[in-house]
């Protein structure tokens, strides 16, 4: 006896508009139109703030006065935090604006606001400040590195620290989660995390070299200093243990120690530092990150980060 029920016609799925396929993939917008629109919108508000900064007589006095100094070869909280600062903001506003068109949170791009200044912060400022105790305690093991005394004082020491601490955790926010944040959630989801983690060490070390005083050497450095974070970045799944591991690392170059960063010294410094040797070992002008032992550093680092963080279940592959 035939059966009531109308046969069931397969439906085809409807087919995706070529416009569809370029820009969009299984995971939803294609990362190369993510990275154009995000990198869009941080430049577009970065114009804005310098437009801002040209017609305020006092901003503009500054950034000329921050420019004279860089050009001596020293540079100070003041311009850091300036400059940081407008960075930071446009590049927040911009992934916020991102967050709205993919629908997705902060916490996708590694920075949970949940998790702001936790323990993991505080123990990347650990690692990172340790970690260039250990760089120049083998320089001096070598006599290539010395203290000579303090260099301020006091209520003006403190000062200081402070204002170079907020400064470089600055610093540590736009580069990281620039890089290591958006940039790796990004391109990641296009390529893959590892891939992505490569090719964004890469460009990273290459933008130092417009660094004063930077040199290929230093880099090499920057860029192995990304594939490092990466790592950490697989370990913890947030930035947070990344803010504080730059930010120390950058805290006790500039501040504490009062050795060269990126070719700079800081004025307001803790310590007097000098340097002496051949330039594998101490650097040379471009400070102690420019050191052949650094690479030996971050050797231990990985490994410190390797028995201090244990893989993840959901860690990135």
């Amino acid at each position: 006896m035939a059966s009531d029920a109308s046969p069931v016609v397969p439906q085809a799925a409807p087919a995706s508009s070529g416009r569809n396929h370029v820009f969009y993939g299984p995971k939803g917008m294609r990362a190369g139109w993510r990275i154009a629109i995000f990198l869009g919108i941080f430049i577009a508000i970065l114009l804005a703030f310098g437009s801002m900064v040209a017609v305020i007589p006092a901003a503009r006095h500054f950034a000329q006065a921050a420019r004279a100094d860089a050009q001596k070869g020293i540079f100070g909280p003041g311009s850091v935090l300036l400059n940081e600062a407008t960075s930071v903001i446009a590049l927040l506003v911009a992934a916020w604006i991102m967050t709205v068109i993919e629908k997705r949170s902060f916490a996708d791009y590694g920075l949970p606001w949940g998790l702001a200044f936790g323990k993991r912060f505080w123990q990347g400022t650990i690692i990172g400040f340790g970690m260039l105790s250990l760089l120049l305690g083998g320089i001096w093991a070598l006599h290539g590195f010395s203290l000579d005394g303090l260099s301020v004082h006091g209520g003006t020491a403190v000062k200081y620290g402070v204002i170079w601490g907020i400064a470089f955790f600055l610093v540590g926010v736009f580069e990281d989660f620039s890089f290591r944040g958006y940039l790796q959630s990004a391109l990641g989801d296009g390529i893959g995390f590892w891939w992505a983690a490569i090719v964004l060490a890469i460009l990273f070390g290459a933008i130092h070299y417009q660094n004063h005083g930077e040199a290929l050497f230093g880099c090499a450095m920057a860029g192995s200093f990304g594939l490092l974070e990466a790592f950490a970045l697989s370990r913890v799944g947030n930035l947070w243990l990344l803010f504080g591991m730059h930010a120390g690392w950058d805290w006790g170059e500039t501040y504490f120690y009062g050795t060269p960063d990126s070719g700079q010294v800081g004025y307001g410094h803790l310590f007097n530092s000098t340097f002496h040797g051949p330039g594998w070992l101490t650097g040379g002008t471009v400070g102690p990150e420019g050191s052949y032992l650094v690479f030996v550093v971050l050797i231990v680092w990985a490994v410190a980060i390797h028995f201090l963080f244990p893989k993840r279940a959901s860690a990135a592959t």
